[in-house]
């Protein structure tokens, strides 16, 4: 699921719309709103915002809008080989060793 169509289903979810969510948060509803269908991409620091507003995995949040979170990126560089080849034989997928 993109970050836009998560956002705007726990927007509905918590039945908030685009201006009142803008004004608790301290963000324009229009920036929202372009969020919400794909136009613009979240800073870390807003997609933290929307986590703590809706009580929702930052790590969730940051992988919906295509980031890595800083640990998981670690991991990924410091193991490389051995991550993609857990991940494959995990989830499916290509393994080469």
């Amino acid at each position: 699921m993109t970050f836009g169509k998560l956002l705007k289903s726990l927007r509905n979810e918590k039945g908030v719309s685009i201006k009142q969510l803008a004004a608790e948060l301290g963000l324009n509803y229009t920036y929202i709103s372009k969020l919400e269908n794909s136009k613009v991409n979240p800073s870390s620091k807003v997609i933290s915002k929307f986590s703590d507003y809706f009580n929702y995995s930052s790590d969730e949040l940051m992988l919906a809008a295509d980031k890595i979170p800083k640990d998981i990126l670690e991991i990924l560089k410091n193991n490389p080989q051995e991550t993609v080849i857990y991940l494959r034989r995990r989830f499916g997928g290509r393994v080469t060793e």
